[in-house]
């Protein structure tokens, strides 16, 4: 799992998800639920884009934006 990059949960915020991936010098990051089980791959570019458009706050959580995704799969 770690190849496939750091793991946050998705209760976490998008600023907070993109400040874990500034910080791990990563473009990506693994969402995994409350029973700690991955359920998606996000991209700089995809939480970028949420945080930019005109609906974003800051109480819009990973979960929120996941809707879009397929259930992940570990390598």
């Amino acid at each position: 799992m770690d190849s496939a990059g750091p793991q946050v949960w998705d209760d976490m915020s998008v600023e907070v998800a993109l400040s874990v991936m500034a910080a791990a010098r990563t473009g990506r990051l693994v969402v995994c639920d409350q029973d700690s089980q991955c359920t998606a791959l996000v991209t700089q570019r995809e939480l970028t884009a949420v945080r930019n458009s005109s609906a974003y706050t800051d109480r819009v959580r990973l979960r929120d934006v996941l809707g879009v995704h397929a259930p992940f799969a570990a390598p």
